[in-house]
């Protein structure tokens, strides 16, 4: 008996790229956001041994990772002066350019695209600096609504410890150093993280995401992934 629900149609959150034929973008794209600590690499590691494992070859993007603009910004964050207006076309520039010679390609090449962040990072970051939340959504209209997107959540508290614990310093921008919070690094990264919750809380009632709770083990959260993600594939 042959399955009566309609096949789920692509569609980008604007007007997207001209000339993408959507039809023809087979792969999947599943998106893993959430803060640095969270896991998302680990998970994301563990999701490609998973996936491939099984017989499905996949991709992964992230931020910073363009070949056109990765390096530039990444060297012009070290100094700490970028404006915010500045940082969030620098990052969109690096979003557009994977989404266009990476990610469009893989899909219709019939791979699973990971994504390490999406534009939710990206929304999310600029929103706490105070963007025109119209602004952003015209912005990103480019991209390609993903098939599944999943946003570890972790406690401002568990952040801090798990950064900490893994390079013994917490980053000047995941702390909300520009943004005037506090003098004191640990304090500002805290009120700066508690502020990115609550603005993915917003974003998660508008595109409908899941948050997964990853104050719990690795394990865990992989299980739970590896649940979801695997009843996506089973879908025709």
């Amino acid at each position: 008996m042959k399955n009566s629900e309609p096949k789920k149609c692509r569609k980008f959150f604007g007007l997207g790229i001209p000339r993408v034929k959507l039809e023809e973008l087979e792969g999947k794209l599943i998106v893993v956001e959430g803060s640095d600590g969270s896991g998302r690499s680990s998970q994301i590691a563990q999701l490609v041994d998973w996936l491939e494992t099984s017989g499905h070859p996949t991709v992964q993007v992230g931020l910073k990772r363009s070949t056109l603009v990765s390096k530039e910004l990444e060297e012009a964050q070290q100094g700490n002066i970028l404006s915010r207006t500045t940082l969030s076309l620098f990052y969109a520039t690096d979003f557009a350019d994977q989404l266009e010679n990476i990610i469009l390609p893989a899909l219709k090449a019939g791979f699973i695209v990971l994504a390490d962040r999406y534009i939710y990072t990206l929304m999310a970051r600029d929103l706490a600096r105070g963007m025109d939340e119209k602004w952003l959504k015209n912005l990103y209209g480019i991209a390609l609504v993903p098939d599944a997107v999943f946003y570890l959540s972790v406690e401002p508290e568990e952040l801090v410890q798990r950064n900490l614990s893994k390079s013994a310093t917490l980053d000047y921008w995941e702390s909300g150093m520009d943004l005037g919070l506090s003098r004191d690094m640990f304090d500002s990264f805290l009120k700066y993280q508690t502020t990115i919750a609550e603005v993915f809380q917003k974003l998660q009632k508008h595109y409908n995401f899941e948050i997964v709770d990853a104050n719990r083990s690795i394990h865990s959260v992989a299980k739970e992934l590896r649940k979801k993600i695997g009843a996506l594939l089973e879908e025709k």
